[in-house]
């Protein structure tokens, strides 16, 4: 009995060591990454990849928003520290060039929306740009906002990211 306790607690430390410093899942909950991610798939979180590496252009990663705290998104980095990044009637301008993002899509092509234009601005170090791929029904940094103040949000701080997403199409 003893050695059957003692290996039940082996498993559940072990489980516990892999969920939280390696590997968790998440369910894609809003259809701002599609047609990249569906709603309702799950995916793994490879949360052991920043710890040795910053994030980089095109991961696509899991944080926490930097409007509220609390709510978890999973976008698409488009740029990252150092980089300038500008929106010009939907698209994304990186450094003074015109981003090639074959993923993504404007179903509301026709329309103005807030954040289709902004910018040059230039991204703080240890933060990150992010977008969904399904731009115009997304929730991302070309529209959030500070809602006291009601200041643009732009930037996700690396120490919000949980990680990057792994096994996806």
């Amino acid at each position: 009995m003893k050695r059957l306790v003692f290996i039940v607690m082996l498993s559940l430390i072990g489980a516990w060591i892999v969920r939280s410093f390696f590997f968790e899942t998440v369910s894609v909950a809003s259809g701002s990454m599609e047609p990249t991610l569906f709603v309702g798939t799950h995916y793994l979180v490879n949360r052991f990849l920043y710890l040795i590496r910053k994030p980089e252009r095109g991961d696509i990663i899991v944080f926490t928003s930097p409007v509220d705290h609390k709510t978890g998104y999973i976008k698409r980095v488009i740029a990252i520290g150092g980089d300038t990044v500008e929106l010009r009637d939907k698209q994304v301008i990186l450094n003074g060039k015109a981003l090639e993002e074959p993923f993504t899509v404007h179903r509301r092509a026709n329309e103005r929306l807030i954040g289709d234009t902004f910018g040059p601005l230039r991204v703080p170090e240890d933060h990150v740009f992010v977008l969904g791929d399904n731009r115009d029904e997304s929730d991302d940094s070309s529209v959030w906002k500070d809602s006291s103040t009601k200041e643009p949000i732009r930037f996700v701080p690396d120490h919000d990211i949980k990680g990057r997403l792994i096994r996806y199409p």
